[in-house]
């Protein structure tokens, strides 16, 4: 079928694609605007899975202050190289991830930075709840890996719906972002600052040498 340079425009400004990714998406959909997004979102994650072991040393520090002066992050998000760093759009990216900080609260910025301790901890207690509740033994696994899962969504930055669209996690936000710009994207580090609350920080588990092959 046709895709009208309407459909194409429309899909852009709905998901954020280039013009020829949109295009491609839609024919391959057949016109189907829902089925051409979740095309985008299997290319886009498999693409951002290709350029992850890609080593980021440009980027910016972002910094976001609420209107009400007593919340902000310092969010340092990394690219491969200056000329994105300069992108309005990876500026416009960053922004949407700091806000997103500061309205969510997360305590981790992704799966590797979640600590043994951490994870034992809340899979301990997940357990002891599910056995306390006279769950049978046989259950109780799948009900503990449920929660984890659950629990991962809720305090891991990348894993969180993200706040403008919680269709999407803040990582296929970002996955889409390395679709459209054509570079390994990552977040490494934030400060979540609360007058009410204090500050907390994280910061992302280290490329290892493999993986920056």
């Amino acid at each position: 079928m046709t895709i009208s340079a309407k459909d194409v425009a429309r899909h852009r400004e709905e998901t954020g694609a280039g013009m020829m990714y949109a295009k491609k998406a839609l024919e391959e959909a057949g016109g189907d605007v829902a089925k051409a997004k979740e095309i985008l979102r299997q290319k886009g994650e498999a693409k951002a899975a290709k350029r992850a072991s890609r080593s980021t040393s440009e980027g910016l520090i972002y910094s976001y202050i609420h209107t009400t002066g007593k919340l902000g992050v310092l969010l340092e998000l990394q690219c491969e190289t200056d000329f994105v760093a300069r992108n309005e759009q990876f500026r416009e990216l960053a922004q949407k991830i700091a806000m997103h900080i500061a309205a969510s609260d997360p305590q981790f910025v992704d799966d590797a930075s979640v600590s043994v301790a951490d994870r034992e901890r809340a899979q301990m207690e997940y357990q002891t709840e599910a056995l306390n509740s006279g769950k049978p033994e046989s259950v109780v696994a799948k009900i503990v890996e449920g929660k984890m899962n659950k629990w991962f969504s809720e305090v891991v930055l990348l894993k969180q719906p993200f706040v403008m669209d919680e269709e999407k996690t803040v990582e296929s936000l970002i996955n889409d972002a390395i679709v459209t710009m054509g570079e390994n994207i990552r977040v490494t580090r934030f400060a979540r600052f609360n007058i009410e609350g204090g500050m907390s920080s994280c910061e992302a588990a280290p490329l290892t040498e493999t993986d920056e092959e």
